[in-house]
């Protein structure tokens, strides 16, 4: 399957219209360019902005994150694909990535699509590691079913101001579509979906933490509802070859 990537470059060092245009500077374009995808004029865009805190480093958290799949949180994601990696002049980090990720859409709005849509999503995401700042910057958008809603996400890790030993977490969204009719659904939809990813994308980086410090990650629901199950089924079991011994001896009385 071929991909037609489409892309367009912001001249400007700083930009509003797009969140992925203050990365866009002379530095950095010598070798790689930032790109940015326009939006029309009057689309409507929902919004979406939320921090967190990771209970360790940065550095400990820029080593989680290239090893942060595969995790019991992120089964939807399937390939990495590293399509460019450099080192700038002034030691920075710059890689470029491929991923291949599931994306059902829901039962309501499957009957507005084509059958032959396949389940399967593809996204770049963009990254710069700042070692003399001590931030990391991703940018994330999907390549394939973008007309049907598109997903843009901006994330900076940073270290605490609160505590050096600590790093907080920026997450930005943007989500549109340009279906005729069902925008804002979809658009209300791609949020929930943004949100419900974002907590199991935090529970992935505190697991993978957990794993390189040499703890016990802690069990996923399926998990522990797994471990459960096997307990019962292993009681029940039980009782029943008691339940036939004791028959058994009550014939032979």
């Amino acid at each position: 399957m071929s991909l037609n990537l489409t892309f367009f470059r912001c001249s400007r060092l700083t930009c509003s219209c797009s969140p992925f245009c203050y990365l866009t500077g002379d530095s950095f374009t010598f070798s790689f360019e930032w790109f940015y995808r326009l939006l029309p004029e009057g689309k409507m865009v929902k919004y979406f902005c939320c921090a967190g805190l990771l209970k360790c480093t940065w550095d400990q958290a820029c080593v989680a994150y290239w090893q942060r799949y595969p995790n019991p949180f992120s089964n939807h994601v399937l390939t990495e694909d590293i399509i460019f990696r450099e080192v700038t002049p002034s030691n920075c980090l710059i890689s470029r990535r491929l991923m291949t990720k599931t994306s059902r859409a829901p039962r309501w709005m499957e009957r507005y699509l084509p059958k032959h849509m396949s389940s399967l999503a593809y996204v770049i995401e963009d990254s710069i590691v700042d070692p003399q700042k001590r931030t990391m910057t991703t940018l994330t958008w999907n390549i394939t079913h973008a007309r049907l809603m598109s997903v843009e996400e901006r994330c900076v890790y940073g270290i605490n101001s609160e505590n050096s030993n600590w790093t907080e977490i920026k997450r930005e969204a943007w989500i549109s579509s340009k279906v005729y009719g069902l925008s804002r659904a979809i658009q209300e939809f791609g949020l929930s979906r943004f949100k419900t990813s974002a907590t199991k994308t935090m529970k992935g980086f505190e697991y993978i933490l957990a794993k390189m410090q040499g703890e016990t990650p802690s069990r996923t629901l399926a998990e522990t509802a797994t471990e459960r199950a096997r307990g019962t089924a292993l009681a029940a079991k039980e009782k029943a070859k008691d339940l036939a011994s004791q028959a058994q001896k009550k014939q032979y009385v």
